[in-house]
Parts: C-alpha cells; sequence; structure tokens
C-alpha cells in the first residue's frame, strides 16, 4: 500500500458513526477549523470531513475537502492510530496550506501525533 494512499477502510461515512462522534467526542479547535475525536476499538483511524451550514457553495466545499484530504493523507504516519475523527470546517480558510497547518495544529492540540 502507497504511504499517502486514503483506503476506504478509513473512512468515516455512516451517519450513526458520525453523530456517535459530534455526541460523545472531545474537541479543539483552532480559528476556522474544528477537530472531534474518539477511541473506535480498532488499529486504523477513520475520518470524515464536515462543513459549516455557512460554507458556501458545493465548488468550496469539494475543495476544502480535498485540502483536508491531503492534509490527512501527509500527518497520518505520525498519528497514533484508533480513532474516529471528525474534520470540521468553517469558511474562509481557502489556501490548501492553511488546512494542512490547521490539521497539524488541531492534531497537536489533540495529543494525536506519535
Amino acid at each position: 500500500m502507497h504511504l499517502f494512499c486514503f483506503p476506504r477502510t478509513e473512512r468515516l461515512k455512516k451517519r450513526d458513526e458520525i453523530k456517535n462522534v459530534f455526541s460523545t467526542g472531545r474537541n479543539v479547535h483552532c480559528y476556522g477549523a474544528k477537530l472531534l475525536i474518539v477511541l473506535n476499538g480498532r488499529g486504523y483511524n477513520r475520518i470524515a470531513f464536515a462543513f459549516s451550514r455557512q460554507f458556501g457553495n458545493a465548488v468550496s466545499r469539494n475543495s476544502a475537502r480535498r485540502a483536508g484530504r491531503e492534509a490527512y493523507r501527509h500527518a497520518r504516519p505520525s498519528l497514533k492510530t484508533g480513532f474516529d475523527i471528525v474534520f470540521l470546517m468553517y469558511p474562509g480558510e481557502e489556501v490548501s496550506t492553511g488546512r494542512n497547518e490547521q490539521f497539524q495544529s488541531l492534531c497537536s492540540k489533540a495529543g494525536l501525533f506519535l
């Protein structure tokens, strides 16, 4: 498996599982984003990307989702495993390097780095 791939097993997709992260997970936040995490009891992380209601049109949401996925792929080798993660994004930070810095900052605040 390639180091920066994003397999389907690492995608958090079911509505009930995402609701569980929102309701029981602990969160850390920075300007423009929030990270919610909860233990999942597996040997790998699962992640979902969510947006606030005011985020904008589909083009901006998809662009931000791609930037978030890229940030996760680059950080994944140095993250602890066994967590369900929701990366909640707010409008305003459109540059991919900004999302990358946000994700790195949130993961370090949450103690997810090895």
